[in-house]
């Protein structure tokens, strides 16, 4: 790897670094949008994978979380069953339609929970829906990485506190990040050129994820809304941006 082409994936990394640790979540949105310009796609996938699961150990280890098992589990359960249900799905998936009709349902959505004054809140379905919002973010972790979107979206709907939210968030994208970085090792598709850029990675991150969770502990209930509301949104924008030109072409 190049000097420039190691310059960029460290300051994506540290960049996405302090997103994730200001929200819990979006490393891979945010990173990618910098590595696009002049990191291979291979590269990228699996340095947005191994990102966002080091910056959640780090943030598991020096801060505390409120996590409640019971709450966590049914998303837990859902995200076990969805990400192997998404790597075997993924051969016979247009991976760029699903992401043209999320990305769709995120740009329109999300924008509208955004500007409005009353957030609505669903308070029906109890755990088996959380454990449908877990299934969906494990499914979509399995067919392209995004395994906070949905997950996120769900308990910002369902009116959470931002201390609950992003515990359950946090510790769900560890569980399923874990899974999916082991399962890039055992496919071998971490070469061996790319393990002296994990530290790398590593190092760049660290310092941006704690000043991002330094930050974290400002934000009140509305600011915190609409972080998670626009990042969501702009990873919507990304989906559409990603898919949009390769369905023309193929067409």
């Amino acid at each position: 790897m190049t000097t420039p082409e190691i310059a960029l994936l460290v300051l994506g990394a540290a960049v996405a670094g302090f997103v994730q640790g200001l929200s819990g979540f979006a490393f891979g949105m945010v990173a990618m949008s910098f590595w696009v310009w002049g990191i291979d796609p291979r590269v990228a996938a699996v340095m947005a994978v191994f990102g966002s699961l080091t910056g959640q150990i780090v943030a598991a280890v020096t801060s505390r979380r409120a996590f409640r098992l019971q709450v966590l589990a049914p998303f837990l359960a859902g995200g076990v069953l969805g990400i192997p249900m998404g790597i075997a799905v993924l051969p016979h998936l247009n991976p760029d339609l699903f992401r043209l009709v999320l990305g769709g349902v995120l740009v329109i959505w999300c924008p509208i929970m955004l500007m409005s004054s009353h957030l609505p809140k669903v308070s029906r379905g109890g755990r088996v829906a959380d454990g449908v919002a877990g299934l969906a973010g494990g499914f979509m972790g399995g067919i392209g990485g995004f395994t906070g979107v949905v997950p996120t979206l769900w308990c910002t709907l369902r009116g959470m506190e931002k201390d609950t939210q992003r515990a359950i968030i946090q510790n769900f994208n560890l569980a399923a990040l874990a899974f999916t970085m082991l399962g890039y090792v055992i496919a071998g598709a971490v070469t061996r050129d790319m393990w002296p850029l994990l530290p790398i990675v590593a190092v760049a991150l660290l310092v941006p994820v704690l000043l991002g969770s330094r930050l974290y502990v400002g934000l009140s209930e509305a600011a915190f809304r609409k972080l998670v509301l626009s990042l969501l949104s702009l990873s919507g924008v990304r989906m559409l941006v990603a898919a949009v030109p390769r369905l023309l072409a193929s067409t």
